[in-house]
């Protein structure tokens, strides 16, 4: 099933962190903090996909298995019911058979409580208003540049849900999303250096980010290549992945990347109910650049495939603190992954 595009139209409308590096061995450091009671049993048994190369953008959007019979056109602007199975292209990004009208250029969204639904936007989103909500969707940003840019800047709050972000121009400076105080449900990110550079109050569920963008020069690396994370956050706290598939590619760094660069304290992280594949180490986490020992990290029920460059799937630097450790194990057996690598 294609989605149509109905008949154009208009509305008024990195810094990368250096990672800590993967490879070594040592055991981490067992002081804990009380557990937490994980809020649902391990991911469903399913192996993960292996990625495959995101189409060129087009006048459609991709979701979803062609039906053996035509499937009426959705309203754009209902609510989606809540997303159940493993994160992928067939429940994530933008409902199949929904209409999307299209919206060229840049758009700013500073109204407050607004919801914006069924839209193709040819360009860069930037939301300042408080509690938008942007909808069954597709972002693809516009004409290449960098200095810090994202397809979709948050500077309020935002919810997005069930939206595609394909950038029609990747670049070595390009990110899926930027900012604090957003909720992503069912969220398709593909086609970028970092899937989301998430500050405080970051919630992603049930998403999936993949398919990121390598560049073997990167202006942010000094001329080295990208360091692509499926997510990266910098010293910021309240933040949880949640049944999200996050794949950051044999390539690329980790499918969350965790410092304290910006000088805050990164605490209350939550990893729970993922499938989490790629990078050197899969989850990386590295105290340098602010308080220490990092605690209050959680990574809770969490299925890691074996796409890592240094069969890693946690590092935990040596002034870091993992507050619950448990039920995370190997996506094809089920078996218990090792004990986290701990090195800077």
């Amino acid at each position: 099933m294609r989605i149509t595009v109905a008949a154009a139209g208009m509305l008024a409308v990195a810094l990368v962190a250096g990672s800590a590096a993967c490879g070594g061995s040592g055991e981490p450091d067992t002081t804990a903090e009380p557990s937490v009671t994980a809020q649902s049993g391990p991911p469903e048994t399913a192996a993960a996909a292996s990625p495959s190369p995101s189409p060129p953008p087009t006048g459609t959007a991709r979701m979803g298995r062609a039906p053996a019979s035509p499937t009426p056109s959705k309203s754009s602007s209902a609510p989606p019911s809540r997303p159940t199975g493993k994160p992928g292209p067939d429940n994530t990004g933008v409902p199949a058979g929904t209409k999307l009208k299209v919206v060229t250029g840049d758009q700013t969204y500073s109204k407050s409580n607004q919801v914006l639904s069924g839209l193709d936007i040819r360009g860069y989103v930037r939301i300042t208003g408080k509690n938008v909500t942007l909808r069954n969707s597709i972002v693809r940003g516009g004409a290449e540049r960098c200095n810090a840019s994202a397809v979709i800047s948050v500077e309020g709050s935002a919810r997005i849900e069930y939206t595609e972000i394909r950038p029609s121009n990747p670049s070595p400076c390009l990110d899926g999303v930027r900012g604090s105080n957003i909720t992503m449900v069912a969220v398709d990110i593909h086609g970028v250096v970092d899937g989301v550079k998430a500050g405080d109050n970051v919630l992603i569920e049930h998403s999936y980010i993949h398919d990121l963008s390598w560049f073997a020069s990167d202006p942010n690396q000094g001329g080295g290549s990208t360091h692509n994370d499926a997510v990266q956050s910098f010293g910021d706290r309240n933040i949880t992945l949640r049944h999200n598939t996050l794949l950051a590619g044999r390539d690329g760094n980790a499918a969350w990347q965790v410092t304290q660069d910006d000088g805050g304290t990164a605490t209350n992280l939550r990893v729970e109910n993922n499938w989490l594949d790629g990078g050197g180490c899969t989850l990386n986490f590295a105290h340098k650049g602010g308080p220490t020992p990092m605690t209050g990290i959680h990574v809770v029920n969490n299925r890691f495939g074996r796409g890592s460059s240094h069969n890693c799937p946690i590092l935990i630097s040596t002034q870091t603190r993992l507050s619950t450790n448990s039920g995370n194990v190997w996506m094809d057996t089920g078996e218990p992954i090792p004990r986290p690598q701990q090195h800077d």
